[in-house]
């Protein structure tokens, strides 16, 4: 007698995601550190300093369904059109304030790149003339490691141009690591934390990111990219309003 495929464990129709880890001499460090930033967010807050939990949220998608939903009926959960009508995307950076609890001065448009991303920060930075010193947690995304951001930063502290060196040659703007590097200096008013190679659930906007998912984009109708916009800062709006609250974050690295 012979036994079906799948009783045998073989199920060609079926696959899995793997991820090989990439090796970050700096893992434990870097979580240690991360949390130990979200630990002292309260207490640095007394001296006016601003803790923050940044990400982006790209290629959101304005899907509108060619029909309207069929409701939901005992017995029977709430059934979608299959069809839907594409508008186009935009791409969002959001920032979480980990003190707060709550979704600030968010960006967004058509691209998510280095002039993007330095924007979004100079806006930030900006909007709190009064903060005496900002902590940004952020992945290793190569616009969190830019050239321009080195500048703006380097601007910021008074330090000359020139002494930044000449990208992908030498000095500070030498590579990604020696950026991350200068960027990370806890002299500056601006400090960037980066989280380990595949450990984003250590950035806390991360969580946020997920409520926003599931409440909104999952099943959303968008009729337009306007629409898209408007929804979303509805979203955060009423987020800020009704269920912002800091998370909890319990994870020691220990």
């Amino acid at each position: 007698m012979q036994l079906d495929s799948s009783k045998r464990g073989f199920q060609p129709h079926r696959f899995r995601y793997w991820l090989t880890e990439e090796e970050d001499p700096q893992r434990e460090e870097k979580i240690v550190e991360g949390c130990q930033v979200y630990a002292q967010a309260a207490e640095r807050a007394k001296r006016g300093e601003r803790t923050i939990s940044m990400d982006e949220l790209t290629g959101v998608q304005a899907l509108e369904r060619k029909h309207p939903d069929l409701p939901m009926q005992p017995g029977h959960v709430l059934r979608r059109e299959f069809e839907y009508i594409r508008h186009g995307t935009l791409s969002w950076f959001i920032k979480f304030d980990v003190v707060r609890g709550q979704v600030i001065e968010p960006s967004w448009g058509p691209r998510r790149t280095e002039e993007d991303a330095l924007a979004h920060l100079q806006r930030l930075i900006a909007s709190d003339p009064t903060a005496t010193k900002w902590h940004i947690v952020l992945d290793n995304l190569n616009i969190h490691q830019s050239e321009s951001l080195v500048r703006w930063i380097a601007d910021l502290e008074g330090i000359e141009q020139d002494m930044l060196g000449v990208k992908d040659k030498r000095g500070i703007h030498h590579s990604m690591a020696s950026r991350a590097a200068f960027l990370h200096d806890p002299t500056h008013r601006v400090v960037f934390y980066y989280t380990p190679k595949h450990a984003s659930w250590m950035n806390q906007v991360e969580i946020w990111l997920s409520i926003l998912v599931r409440k909104l984009l999952k099943r959303g109708h968008f009729i337009s990219l306007d629409d898209l916009r408007d929804q979303m800062l509805a979203f955060m709006a009423y987020y800020n309003r009704t269920m912002a609250k800091p998370i909890k974050w319990t994870y020691t690295a220990y």
